[in-house]
């Protein structure tokens, strides 16, 4: 497998910022019958797994890295015992937020506000005054969920030079 910067891959993107303290989340509840929660550390490779399966592999490492931090980085939906997204902080860089991503059956449901918002408030309950949402196209669901704002020039940002997997 050869490896290319991934530069071509973020055009369109841009990073967010999201101020943390004075934090406030959103009083909507989780839908019914899905739960939020933080990941357990004995969960690392099932939900890596799972994130391989439906995101890839550079998700799938970060997060693992996730499961490194103390407290673990990781928040998960389930339905159960099932996985319905993920959501992950301190994994790309300290600071930022995700990766994060719902399956697709789970999608405009209410899943990701829930992941997202728990995962902010973990983060500012931890002491962060900001977090950094990196390489979004998302930027209107993150404008309206949480007030994010757009960093100037921050395309590609801190992903300039990084490696990607190609099929050459």
């Amino acid at each position: 497998m050869k490896w290319g910067p991934i530069e071509p891959l973020i055009k369109g993107m841009a990073d967010l910022l999201v101020k943390l303290y004075n934090w406030a989340p959103s009083e909507r509840p989780a839908p019914n019958d899905v739960s939020i929660r933080r990941a357990f550390a004995a969960e690392k490779r099932l939900v890596a797994h799972w994130v391989s399966e439906h995101f890839g592999e550079r998700w799938a490492s970060e997060c693992e890295i996730a499961f490194m931090r103390q407290p673990v980085a990781c928040f998960i939906s389930t339905d159960g015992l099932d996985v319905l997204g993920f959501a992950t902080y301190d994994a790309t860089a300290r600071g930022f937020f995700g990766p994060t991503g719902v399956m697709e059956s789970a999608r405009h449901k209410g899943v990701g506000r829930s992941l997202l918002l728990a995962t902010l408030q973990d983060m500012s309950t931890q002491g962060y005054a900001y977090a950094i949402i990196g390489a979004t196209t998302s930027l209107d669901f993150y404008r309206k969920e949480v007030a994010a704002i757009e960093i100037p020039e921050s395309t590609p940002g801190f992903y300039r030079g990084m490696l990607k997997p190609s099929r050459a």
